[in-house]
């Protein structure tokens, strides 16, 4: 499956659209106990288990996503975007990752 941030594709044809496609992943509270319970890997400033959790629910969001645009038929998804959203409230501190885009059949 192809992916791209793009609306079109350099050298491809895309022959038909398909519409929207979505794949969504959580990451819940408890990374956040794991992580500043003292227990942390911090390289440069950046807590890597946390970026390691964020990469996680992308690449898990990306492959529901990809699912739904074969469902459709297609061999690719153009226009993609991602969005980290922080619940709260009742939720806890849990992260939403949203990603979605146009599922297209290119040739």
């Amino acid at each position: 499956m192809l992916l791209s941030s793009t609306s079109t594709l350099e050298n491809k044809t895309i022959i038909k659209y398909h519409g929207l496609v979505n794949g969504e992943s959580l990451i819940g509270s408890n990374i956040y106990k794991d992580l500043f319970s003292g227990v942390r890997d911090v390289v440069e400033g950046r807590t890597t288990a946390y970026a390691k959790e964020l990469e996680n629910a992308r690449n898990e969001a990306i492959k529901a996503m990809e699912i739904k645009a074969k469902e459709y038929g297609a061999n690719g998804i153009i226009g993609l975007k991602i969005s980290y959203n922080n619940l709260g409230g009742t939720m806890g501190n849990t992260i939403l990752v949203t990603v979605y885009g146009t599922a297209i059949n290119f040739k």
